[in-house]
């Protein structure tokens, strides 16, 4: 039994809300105990943040501040497998993923910002003056102060740091809270600020859950300068209700129902092989994932065929053991969510082409296990094809034409990404300029350059992070005019 503390000012402490159990999904044993964060313990952390904007870490240099985030970086590598192991007993995602993404890529996004930091620059104009002795106009970037990181619980060491390394490389400080699914690694990762000298206050730690709770006394907090949130629209939206008070500016990412489009040219095994991890990767557990598949007709069944068969062939089972390809849900309430829309999927009248239940786990029953799934048959108005299930399951419906795929995939209140699989040039260009999304692919999914802009549209949220792009949140412009 693991009991998960509070980070506050460099110290783990108790906190003074409801104790609650972690669970470990993969047997649905209790492993652990997360200590919540009361009220008094957020404003301490909040305090903690402010204090350090104005000590040692305010006057740092930025290359001192970069010097100290790819310190970060090794001091996570340095305890890869320990990393590796408290993400895969919060989650139940098999070493096979996490060891390739979560942990990896948690530690990288330390050493991306560092360079972005290092690289960015800022508009310089010179203007007339009427007395001719001119002027000089420049931009300093300066950080947004004490930011509030509410992070998910599907990819929880990987999202966490993408929204923490931008953060500290701008010079900001940060109050995290993990979700209560998975508060391991954000606690870990306290221990490696302190080895690696990161001052105290700079980074904490507050668990627990949201409304009345953690969450809501972190994101309602007067002194918290900016809003970071990934996870359901319902949850943006009472954070940017929260963000109104003070006229603090948010990033989130939320929910989606995306859409995948394979036309009849597309290279057939390339396309399953790419759209299989869109539908599966995680247990599907992932905001990116493809929900919706529309197949251009002449390669429906063969398509439907080959995709049935991918969820076939997954292997469940002990997540620390490497041959294993998919875990379970995160938690028994997500997976009474997910089985609901399954249900409701066989009532609608849905041909199920895999899964569509619970699969036998020898030594495994209380673990939150579900099939991988794929149906045909249903209606665009269907739960199931319209609202986001976040489970391993996809629908398959047929097009005949390029302007009824571009219909189809824009047809929900979600933009946050789509994939799109073609040899045709002309195409690829002209059809993913016209979805409706922050992020389309083509002959690809979840191919990531950090660089890039990332979030999404519609109900799927607001804002752009990565590269130059998180540099605009996590900092404000300063304006400087200097007569000459």
């Amino acid at each position: 039994m693991t009991t998960y503390m509070n980070f506050i000012d460099g110290v783990f402490v108790r906190g003074g809300g409801e104790s609650l159990p972690n669970h470990f999904p993969t047997t649905g044993e209790v492993i652990g105990e997360i200590s919540s964060a009361g009220r008094a313990d957020v404003d301490a952390a909040v305090g903690a943040a402010r204090a350090a904007l104005k000590g040692p870490w305010g006057r740092m240099s930025i290359p001192e501040r970069v010097a100290l985030l790819r310190k970060l970086a090794d001091g996570i590598n340095a305890r890869f497998e320990e990393f590796l192991a408290a993400e895969i007993r919060d989650t139940g995602k098999p070493r096979s993923i996490a060891s390739h993404i979560d942990i990896p890529r948690g530690a990288a996004n330390f050493n991306v910002f560092a360079d972005q930091i290092l690289t960015s620059s800022t508009e310089t104009f010179e203007m007339a003056t009427p007395d001719g002795a001119g002027a000089l106009n420049y931009a300093v970037r300066v950080p947004r102060g004490v930011i509030a990181v509410v992070c998910p619980w599907n990819l929880p060491l990987l999202l966490m740091t993408w929204k923490v390394a931008p953060a500290l490389a701008c010079g900001n400080t940060v109050v995290v809270k993990p979700s209560e699914e998975t508060p391991a690694t954000a606690t870990l990762l306290g221990e490696v600020m302190n080895a690696v000298g990161i001052p105290r206050g700079v980074y904490n730690v507050v668990h627990g859950t949201g409304p009345g709770a953690a969450g809501e006394f972190l994101t309602t907090h007067p002194d918290v300068d900016g809003i970071t949130f990934t996870g359901e629209t319902r949850t943006g939206e009472a954070i940017m209700r929260a963000a109104a008070g003070g006229v603090r500016p948010v990033s989130l990412e939320l929910g989606g129902k995306n859409a995948g489009i394979i036309f009849d040219d597309a290279d057939l095994e390339t396309t399953l092989e790419g759209i299989g991890r869109a539908c599966f990767a995680n247990t599907g557990q992932v905001c990116l994932g493809t929900e919706r598949l529309y197949v251009q007709r002449g390669i429906f069944d063969r398509l439907a065929e080959g995709l049935a068969a991918k969820a076939k062939g997954y292997r469940l089972g002990d997540p620390f053991d490497p041959a294993t390809t998919m875990g379970p849900l995160v938690s028994a309430e997500h997976r009474a969510k997910v089985l609901s829309y399954y249900d409701k999927a066989r009532a609608g009248g849905a041909t199920i082409l895999a899964g569509g239940g619970i699969p036998h786990m020898q030594g495994y029953e209380g673990g939150y296990w579900i099939e991988p799934t794929v149906w045909t048959g249903l209606s665009e108005d269907a739960p199931v094809v319209s609202e986001e299930i976040f489970g391993p399951c996809t629908h398959l419906t047929p097009f005949d034409s390029e302007e009824e795929a571009v219909m189809l995939a824009n047809d929900s209140p979600y933009g946050l990404a789509t994939s799109i699989w073609t040899n045709g040039l002309s195409r690829a260009h002209r059809v993913a300029r016209q979805i409706e999304v922050g992020i389309a692919w083509v002959n690809c999914w979840f191919l990531r350059d950090l660089r890039t802009p990332f979030g999404g549209s519609k109900a799927s949220g607001i804002g752009r992070e990565g590269g130059v792009h998180s540099l605009e949140f996590y900092t404000e412009l300063r304006n400087v005019c200097i007569k000459l």
